[in-house]
């Protein structure tokens, strides 16, 4: 299985509004982190669906790594160190 690309080394921290559904990237080459935008064509990966049940700020996983997927578990914790050459699309 290809390996995702890493977007940021810990959450992203978004909006959601309850009973919307939203698409999180899982490959990591999504210009709209942490939202699918239909790049993962052709990669092996396809977004995860999920409606908040309410609305409020969460922290999606920014490593693509999470169990718990869209949501970080902390599997950012167990990355050495992530080169800024690998990470794109989101700001620090």
């Amino acid at each position: 299985m290809p390996c995702p690309i890493i977007v940021r080394n810990g959450p992203l921290i978004v909006h959601v509004d309850a009973g919307k559904t939203y698409f999180w990237c899982a490959c990591g080459l999504s210009k709209q982190q942490p939202f699918c935008d239909g790049t993962h064509a052709g990669s092996g990966f396809g977004p995860v669906a999920f409606m908040p049940a309410r609305s409020g700020e969460v922290g999606l996983c920014g490593c693509k790594l999470s169990t718990k997927a869209p949501h970080c578990d902390g599997a950012h914790k167990q990355l050495r160190e992530v080169s800024h050459d690998t990470m794109h699309g989101v700001p620090e």
